[in-house]
């Protein structure tokens, strides 16, 4: 797990792959109210440790009562033709696979998948958060925190997004 967020007021998100996650839960929520708390919830530390795998994003999530929910984030992954395309537009230029190994993710790499129609940060409303909470807001706040500390993983290491995606850090370096 994630430990509390270090600043209350400092961003979840510091760089822009981060702020692009952000972007597509805030824009698609329907309650601003569940996405303070459900910040609330990711700040205090009330995420547990968070499952990434293809398409999908899972940890357990304390709340009001003992038990904690289980909430979890879905996305498309890509389809093997567009992993494919990803790739070769990787590998015209050498420096995207050393920043991506940085822990950096390039705009020139974003946007050079965009123009090969392959979809790599997420857009609004492509994000499906479910929980097992009693709330059908969408997203609930369970769904927000984990959402929020997902965009703190996405910082610290870009290829979470690859992996969401359906790809492997191995493949790239291949």
């Amino acid at each position: 797990a994630l430990p509390k967020h270090p600043d209350p007021g400092a961003p979840f998100a510091t760089s822009w792959w981060g702020n692009a996650w952000i972007d597509a839960l805030e824009e698609s929520a329907l309650d601003q109210a569940r996405l303070a708390r459900g910040r609330t919830y990711a700040r205090e530390g009330a995420v547990d440790t968070i499952t990434v795998a293809p398409g999908r994003i899972v940890a357990y999530v304390h709340g009001s009562r003992p038990r904690p929910y289980r909430a979890e984030i879905r996305m498309r992954t890509m389809l093997p033709e567009h992993w494919d395309r990803f790739l070769d537009v990787v590998a015209t230029d050498p420096a995207r696979i050393a920043a991506l190994l940085d822990q950096e993710m390039p705009h020139a790499l974003a946007d050079a998948a965009d123009r090969a129609d392959v979809p790599l940060l997420p857009g609004a409303r492509e994000l499906a958060p479910s929980c097992t909470c009693p709330d059908r807001g969408h997203p609930c706040k369970h769904a927000a925190a984990l959402a929020y500390q997902t965009a703190r993983l996405l910082d610290a290491d870009p290829f979470v997004l690859l992996l969401l995606r359906g790809g492997e850090e191995q493949d790239l370096l291949d």
